[in-house]
């Protein structure tokens, strides 16, 4: 059954189409039959990605970056959480000009994958002594409660691995064709409004299905996204395979089953399957669901490779019933979808826990930190009585297990450390991605023009009453990894002339974007103006004259995003 605010939301977003027939196979599996198609997939078929790590601890670790085959460089390294990252010094104008090898440093960025956000300060103590021993002591959180380390030398990998592993951390399938990290809630197990803690669900998926062959050889990523708290705090509508908490009449506590969802430079929403999952079958269903994307996803062509093209061919009828037929063998019941978030999904601030204990969200600046500063959080955990904390799909922190005369001193404390619990109101609802400073995709600068913007916009902005967050995400390329298409703000970058005949970094405006969420009741994509782009330079003079002309202007109670939609283009500019 599909709601008539699922309908709504698709008609929101241009038309995913699947390849056009042109007579030739799409290199789907279980109907082309498995020849592969193109490069990628000859070299995927040839060896196994997870093959690799072998070979990096027996031989590219010993012998240094010049020993490493090209295919493994560029293709199975993913496999483990690694990619090359950008040669300092290369301009944003030469990003889609130069070969990869070219745009390339001999270092890496590291991503150390960390399944529902959930760490000890044992495990995040250690990943930041590695920061600090082995990647210069950079450290980022990603909007897919990851942390990216920079500055890797393959000479090191072995010892990383060796420490991780010890605390029961790993970079296992963190990048590459492969389930990717399973987002779960910051809050799973201790919030207490959660409807059902899905730790162990996301556990039992990771044991079963983490480093098996079984999927290490998909069309592209896949994306998962499981969630027991009412807030909806995982972004499922931009996941392969979402799972939300619902309250079934019938049949009790379980989750509504959403497929399909990406952004990119294509972007698709997920849509509700109708179906309800009792949590005994969450594991057969995302397996399910993933063998549909391994068994049918279109593999010749790598820009059509995402479950989401194949949800537009079937729509979500004929996937349910491929799912069930093929997949299940049985059928799953209907369920009602979950109602809209009554709380922020990005836990920041302090909240009362089930046990009577508090858990607090901290900001980091875009989710920047460094090796020294997650070594001092973790001290400053352990002094107020804590060994818990979660990582969030907003470049954020929850720490965990604070008794309640702890509170306020843990907020002084974190605030001289640079984690603010109280935070303004930019600072709390920004992120940003790597950008140029290590990926060797990004056009523009991404990280310290942000930060920037947030500490311009704290000062011009103080005092002021907005009725709600209003969320900046800034990207460095139209790959939308910081989600620029359901921001009410968000910035693609790209080089805009400087009127001297040459160009400065800048972005292309979204505006009133957003996902399902307390000010909004589905998600929808930003709206874009034509000729309505700005210079990083001039970022927060933009933001400070539309977050005041959106004040002056509201009606009644207007969202951001419903006013943006609304407003007269010269009233955006």
């Amino acid at each position: 059954m599909v709601s008539s605010n699922q309908t709504q939301a698709a008609a929101q977003l241009p038309a995913v189409r699947p390849p056009r027939p042109s007579g030739r196979p799409n290199g789907q599996w279980k109907i082309d039959g498995p020849e592969p198609l193109n490069g990628n997939e000859v070299w995927k078929q040839e060896d196994n990605g997870l093959a690799v790590r072998g070979r990096i601890e027996e031989i590219y670790s010993k012998n240094g970056f010049d020993s490493i085959d090209g295919t493994d460089l560029h293709g199975r390294f993913r496999w483990w959480g690694l990619y090359t990252q950008r040669k300092p010094g290369i301009d944003g104008g030469k990003t889609a000009t130069l070969e990869p090898h070219e745009l390339e440093d001999r270092f890496f960025m590291l991503r150390v994958r960390i399944d529902g956000g959930q760490l000890s300060t044992d495990q995040t103590r250690v990943i930041g002594e590695i920061s600090r021993d082995f990647g210069r002591d950079t450290a980022d959180i990603t909007d897919r409660q990851n942390v990216q380390l920079h500055w890797i030398q393959i000479e090191d990998m072995p010892e990383i691995w060796r420490r991780l592993e010890a605390v029961g951390l790993e970079t296992t399938q963190a990048c590459g064709d492969v389930p990717r990290v399973f987002l779960g809630s910051p809050v799973a197990g201790i919030a207490a409004d959660e409807l059902i803690d899905p730790t162990e669900a996301i556990a039992e998926i990771a044991r079963k299905f983490l480093g098996t062959d079984e999927f290490a050889n998909l069309p592209r990523k896949f994306k998962t996204a499981i969630t027991g708290h009412p807030s909806q705090d995982v972004v499922h509508e931009i996941n392969d395979i979402g799972l939300v908490a619902v309250d079934h009449p019938e049949l009790g506590i379980g989750y509504d089953l959403w497929v399909g969802g990406a952004l990119s430079t294509t972007p698709r929403f997920a849509e509700r399957l109708g179906a309800f999952v009792a949590p005994e079958q969450v594991s057969v269903v995302w397996r399910g669901v993933a063998g549909i994307f391994r068994d049918y996803g279109y593999r010749r062509l790598r820009g059509k490779a995402r479950l989401k093209f194949l949800l537009a061919e079937w729509g979500p009828e004929k996937f349910r019933r491929i799912l069930e037929d093929e997949y299940l063998g049985f059928t799953l019941p209907d369920g009602p979808a979950a109602p809209r978030p009554k709380t922020q999904g990005d836990h920041v601030g302090v909240h009362k826990q089930k046990d009577g204990r508090f858990y607090i969200g901290v900001t980091p600046f875009v989710g920047r930190t460094s090796g020294t500063q997650l070594i001092a959080l973790c001290d400053l955990l352990e002094a107020h009585g804590s060994t818990r904390l979660r990582t969030t799909p907003h470049q954020k922190i929850v720490l965990l297990d604070i008794a309640e005369e702890h509170v306020e001193p843990l907020i002084t404390a974190l605030d001289e450390l640079g984690l603010a619990a109280r935070p303004s109101l930019f600072r709390r609802s920004t992120i940003a991605c790597t950008g140029i400073e290590f990926c060797k995709l990004a056009i523009v600068e991404t990280k310290q023009a942000a930060t920037d913007a947030v500490l311009e916009l704290e000062k011009r902005l103080a005092g002021i009453e907005a009725p709600h967050p209003i969320s900046l995400h800034v990207n460095g390329c139209p790959n939308s990894c910081a989600r620029i298409q359901t921001a009410d703000i968000g910035l693609k970058g790209q080089l805009l002339p400087d009127g001297n005949g040459g160009s400065t970094p800048g972005f292309q405006v979204h505006l009133g974007g957003g996902l399902a969420s307390v000010d909004r009741e589905e998600a929808g994509l930003g709206r874009t103006v034509r000729g309505l782009k700005v210079t990083a330079d001039d970022l927060a003079d933009y933001v400070e004259r539309i977050v005041r002309r959106f004040l002056a202007d509201r009606e009644n109670e207007e969202t951001f995003a419903v006013w943006a939609h609304r407003a007269p283009e010269e009233a955006l500019q």
